[in-house]
């Protein structure tokens, strides 16, 4: 069965870190694209970030740029967001996503372009 899974999400301060991990199962991830979208409540959801299969090239939309850092371990199977200087408007619900026909670039690939999606991970950021 192919499953992604997010952990890492939490309740962090304005100005703190988090490390968000997404693990593949029945499949392997090296074949597959991936992005991470979040959604708050109430909003559409919204694309992150992305990185091609081999992590050659990595996509981030502007509210995160110089904040986030996509990274992934093929031989571990997994996809990593680094959150640093979080700020309130980075709260909600993150997924991942795979695809193996996602062209990584901008704009942002759409929640469209993926095939598999994880359950989501809570972020929020409050004092």
């Amino acid at each position: 069965q192919l499953q992604l899974v997010e952990s890492g999400g939490g309740l962090v301060q304005p100005g703190g870190s988090l490390r968000l991990s997404c693990i593949a199962s029945g499949f392997n991830l090296e074949n597959y694209a991936i992005g991470w979208f979040r959604q708050a409540p109430g909003e559409e959801r919204e694309g992150v970030s992305a990185i091609t299969n081999t992590g050659g090239t990595a996509t981030y939309a502007d509210s995160v740029k110089g904040r986030f850092t996509i990274s992934r371990d093929n031989a571990k199977n997994t996809v990593y967001l680094q959150m640093n200087s979080l700020k309130s408007e980075d709260s909600g619900v993150y997924y991942c996503a795979a695809g193996d026909r996602v062209v990584v670039g901008t704009p942002l690939p759409g929640p469209y372009d993926f095939d598999y999606w994880g359950q989501g991970t809570q972020v929020t950021v409050s004092i």
